[in-house]
């Protein structure tokens, strides 16, 4: 449907809708940065309790702060790691679990009260509509994750699961991914891929997608503070020991030698896909994916080479968001062009 074909209504409404979008991507991206904080600084089992309403207020007295305080204490990091912390360290991971959480509502709030408002003024289309109405349902459940993930460091582990970490971060960036599809899509016309340059523009934005999960699963297991040289891994490109677990397929998720080549692999193979699609294309967002993909490599090595300081690694996570939302961008672009066939094309020379 093209924008002649629009409602009044729903037209003159188009330029608030996109930057109502485009504003809830943008607190997504910093959601996205604040959990890699909590993860990074050790801050994500602080508060042991999942109340999406109440959580919302934190300790506002002393004995408040005791009481989170005491419960943080019984569980496996604070006594095999952090026995002994005082009351004030504590504070500081809880504050950085607690702003995580929060912004989550805030989110919450910023997508649901214009969602609502847009809905009820008939300011969105049918098919815009249910989308958001989607993506909504999408944001509850990534709630939901984020609590399920917290909740395998409570009892038997002192940190998350490795593979809900790395779900609960591929959710967000697809979340995140979906609503920049839906701004950039409003009143344009997009199609199915129908030649290879758009095929490849769509496994591009998917590959990425990928890297970002396996970004997740280096982050679950620590692996960014081992093996830090480049272009060598443990004295080799390719480094024995990518494959001593049994069965062979748990190396992929729990070996810290195997998730950590993979996720440099797969930052090559990117590379190397993007690289191609922009000598072939040479259109402008494919050469913005190139600078992105390029500058990201470069940022990640940086990242690796120094063991991973906070702002580095936050840096490196925020630049894969970035270039998730260039793949996203790119692919976008080229599904509004539908390729002409051969013989058309010479009828009409």
């Amino acid at each position: 449907m093209t924008a002649d074909t629009f409602n009044f209504r729903q037209t003159s409404a188009m330029p608030y809708v996109r930057a109502w979008l485009l504003g809830v991507a943008a607190l997504i991206f910093c959601m996205v940065i604040v959990g890699g904080a909590t993860r990074l600084t050790n801050s994500g089992l602080s508060i042991t309790e999942w109340k999406p309403i109440l959580g919302a207020i934190p300790p506002m007295s002393e004995a408040h702060w005791l009481d989170a305080f005491q419960k943080y204490q019984q569980i496996p990091e604070y006594q095999q790691i952090n026995k002994g912390m005082t009351l004030d360290q504590f504070k500081f991971i809880y504050w950085w679990e607690w702003s995580h959480r929060f912004l989550g509502r805030v989110i919450g709030l910023a997508f649901f009260l214009p969602f609502a408002y847009f809905a009820v003024t008939g300011a969105l289309n049918r098919g815009t509509a249910i989308r958001c109405g989607v993506l909504f349902v999408l944001g509850g459940l990534q709630g939901a994750l984020g609590w399920y993930m917290v909740a395998s460091g409570l009892v038997d582990r002192v940190d998350v699961s490795q593979y809900r970490l790395s779900a609960h971060l591929t959710l967000a960036t697809f979340i995140y991914g979906a609503i920049l599809w839906v701004a950039f899509g409003l009143a344009r016309r997009r199609h199915w891929p129908d030649s290879g340059r758009q095929w490849l523009a769509l496994l591009i934005a998917a590959l990425v997608l990928l890297q970002i999960a396996a970004g997740g699963f280096v982050a679950g297991l620590d692996a960014g503070f081992g093996y830090n040289t480049w272009p060598l891994m443990d004295g080799a490109l390719v480094p024995d020991g990518l494959f001593v677990a049994d069965p062979w397929w748990r190396n992929m998720f729990e070996n810290a030698l195997t998730v950590q080549f993979d996720h440099r692999t797969l930052a090559y193979v990117i590379a190397a896909l993007v690289a191609i699609q922009a000598y072939v294309v040479g259109a402008r967002p494919s050469l913005i994916l190139l600078a992105a993909v390029l500058c990201q490599i470069a940022l990640g090595v940086w990242t690796l080479l120094w063991v991973v300081p906070l702002w580095l690694g936050l840096a490196h996570q925020g630049g894969a968001l970035l270039v998730f939302a260039a793949a996203i961008w790119n692919l976008h672009c080229a599904l509004r062009e539908r390729s002409v066939s051969v013989p058309s094309a010479l009828k009409t020379a």
